[in-house]
């Protein structure tokens, strides 16, 4: 392909390597494509294009003299307007952050990526403070999906999903509370990971607590190991972060999995699920069998827990409330208004009932890992839905809020690692798409699993956006 913009990263980094390319050439594809399509889909909130441009300058001489900084060196990537980025406002999707500020650091996922050489490309499109499951906001307006512009991109990584999608720049990171980076992914075609809790360093700490992740969309499975091997290296400020393991998430990506023992669950035990996305589920889990995986149908045993999800979702939205001014919170979206104030209704024998049921999930998946090695699950219940700048598809009711995505939040509670895998289109032309979840601390066998379930299945069309 001679369109330098609809190239995944690694073949990016490929051509940079044979001379066939160079990054100043591949963001210049990426800068002309956003300004043609961006204004339709609304997935930058800020492009930095004379930042961006320096990059690529100092990448070229590294790739032309032979000494890259690693394959991210020159590969454009977008950040969710969540994560702090040094030299930018981060507007966290809202009309209440103060602009006039200094803007001094980097959020260390966003660190890593620099120091690797990679080409910040700008900010993108979030609902105020990651709230909802789609992205909109008095700040950006509407974004929208690539594939059917009156559908939205899903969120709260919906501009970073979309971006990825519609040839915006190959690579984006975007944040996962429950479900903010799969629930986008799915809904646009591309892949997303939320690594095991505290793989990937991050800070500030977030007011959701140990249920939001930083994670990377891409195009394909092996981006996604290209991106991991940066931002897992550690940053101090992270209080959370795992000890770092030097690991190529690249070595034996593309092994056998004959052998490995993968759990098919089709709506773990309590969900409803849209045909379309039961019968790519089913597929796929044909596809992993034939790859020579030992598939089983189990649901893990445990129930819904989306009880304990918003609570511990709507207490972190209290916190934020409470630190705004009285002329802060009238700008507020009525929907995180909402939240804060079911937020506020809990007491501390909430939280702590809510703890415990949150450890016993945690234990029944360690439990189910003794037996199955990955569990395979629809990534969410339906394709995409319209994209309007009301409160849809929530009403004001805790059950509804994020029931049409069952199979997101549990895998927040549970600290595990999990992908979206995009499995074809729908019968209206729309994205759908699988999740594969591992034990945790398995992020490594979740993208080998992940990468050979991706060889099987249909390669997505581009969005026709030109």
């Amino acid at each position: 392909m001679d369109d330098l913009s609809a190239l995944s990263a690694s073949e990016l980094s490929r051509r940079y390597a044979l001379g066939t390319a160079t990054p100043s050439a591949a963001l210049e594809a990426i800068l002309a494509r956003i300004a043609r399509v961006n204004p339709r889909i609304n997935a930058y909130r800020e492009v930095m294009a004379d930042e961006a441009r320096k990059a690529a300058q100092a990448s070229d001489v590294r790739w032309r003299e032979g000494r890259p900084l690693n394959a991210l060196d020159g590969i454009p990537v977008s950040i969710k307007d969540l994560l702090l980025t040094r030299g930018t406002p981060t507007l966290r999707g809202s009309l209440t952050t103060p602009t006039h500020q200094a803007w001094e650091f980097d959020a260390p996922a966003v660190a890593r990526l620099r120091e690797a050489g990679a080409i910040l490309l700008g900010k993108t499109t979030t609902p105020e403070f990651g709230c909802k499951g789609v992205t909109d906001s008095f700040l950006t307006g509407i974004s929208r999906n690539p594939y059917d512009l009156d559908k939205t991109p899903g969120g709260s990584s919906g501009g970073a999903a979309a971006a990825v999608a519609a040839g915006l720049g190959p690579l984006a990171l975007g944040t996962d509370g429950a479900g903010s980076v799969r629930i986008p992914s799915a809904f646009c075609g591309v892949v997303g990971l939320k690594a095991s809790f505290g793989r990937v360093p991050a800070w500030p700490a977030s007011p959701f607590g140990s249920l939001s992740h930083v994670g990377p969309h891409a195009r394909s499975v092996t981006d996604i190991a290209m991106a991991l091997n940066v931002i897992t290296r550690p940053d101090v400020r992270d209080w959370f972060s795992l000890p770092y393991a030097p690991c190529d998430y690249l070595e034996g990506l593309d092994d056998s999995i004959a052998g490995l023992r993968v759990a098919y669950s089709a709506d773990l035990g309590y969900a409803t699920v849209n045909h379309d996305v039961a019968q790519a589920t089913r597929r796929a889990a044909d596809a992993l069998s034939f790859a020579g995986a030992e598939v089983s149908a189990c649901d893990p045993g445990f129930e819904d827990p989306i009880d304990e999800i918003c609570t511990l979702w709507f207490v972190g939205a209290a916190t934020l409330f409470a630190a705004l001014s009285d002329e802060q919170r009238d700008r507020l979206d009525p929907m995180f208004r909402w939240q804060a104030a079911q937020g506020q209704k809990y007491s501390a024998v909430d939280l702590s009932r809510v703890s415990m049921a949150r450890i016993e999930l945690g234990r029944r998946m360690r439990e189910f890992h003794q037996r199955f090695d990955v569990l395979l699950t629809p990534a969410v219940a339906v394709p995409a839905m319209q994209a309007v700048a009301t409160e849809a598809p929530f009403s004001h009711d805790p059950k509804t809020f994020l029931g049409w995505t069952p199979f997101s939040y549990p895998f927040n509670l549970s600290q595990q690692p999990a992908i979206s895998l995009p499995a074809g289109l729908s019968q209206d032309g729309l994205p759908v798409a699988v999740q594969l979840v591992a034990g945790m601390h398995e992020d490594a066998l979740l993208l080998k699993v992940a990468r050979a379930l991706e060889r099987l299945l249909p390669a997505m069309p581009r969005p026709q956006l030109d």
